[in-house]
C-alpha cells in the first residue's frame, strides 16, 4: 500500500530502477562510446522535454543499446552521429516524443483563450 502512495507522488519505482540500470550500462561502455553516449544523454535531458516516464525509459534503453552494439561491432562514433551531432540527437529524440511538458500548458492556453472569447461574445450580445 505504501509503495503505491509513494509512486503516486514520485513516479514509478520500476521506471526509476530501469533508469538506474541503463545509466550503469552507459557508464560501462568502453571509451570513446561512453563519452559520446554521456554527452548525448545529457543533451536528451535538456532538449527532450519528455513528460512520460515510460517513454523516457524506453528512449534511454534504446540509446544505450545503440552504443553497446556500436562498441561490439567497432562502429566509429562518427559513423553513428555523422557530421551533425545536434541533428542526430534531435532526430533521435523526435522518434520518442509523445507527450511533452509544454503540451499541458498549450492546452491550458487554448482553453483560457477560448473562455476569454466566449466571455467577450457574451458581452457583445
Amino acid at each position: 500500500m505504501a509503495a503505491k502512495w509513494i509512486e503516486a507522488l514520485t513516479g514509478s519505482l520500476e521506471q526509476k530502477r530501469e533508469y538506474k540500470q541503463q545509466m550503469a550500462r552507459l557508464e560501462a561502455l568502453p571509451a570513446p562510446y561512453a563519452e559520446a553516449a554521456r554527452a548525448l544523454n545529457r543533451y536528451f535531458m535538456y532538449y527532450g522535454a519528455i513528460a512520460d516516464g515510460e517513454t523516457l525509459v524506453t528512449m534511454l534503453g534504446d540509446h544505450v543499446e545503440l552504443w553497446e552494439r556500436a562498441a561490439v561491432d567497432g562502429t566509429p562514433v562518427s559513423t553513428i552521429v555523422g557530421d551533425d551531432p545536434v541533428g542526430f540527437a534531435e532526430t533521435f529524440v523526435s522518434s520518442y516524443r509523445h507527450r511533452e511538458w509544454i503540451d499541458k500548458e498549450r492546452q491550458r492556453l487554448v482553453t483560457a483563450i477560448g473562455s476569454a472569447i466566449e466571455q467577450e461574445r457574451g458581452r457583445e450580445s
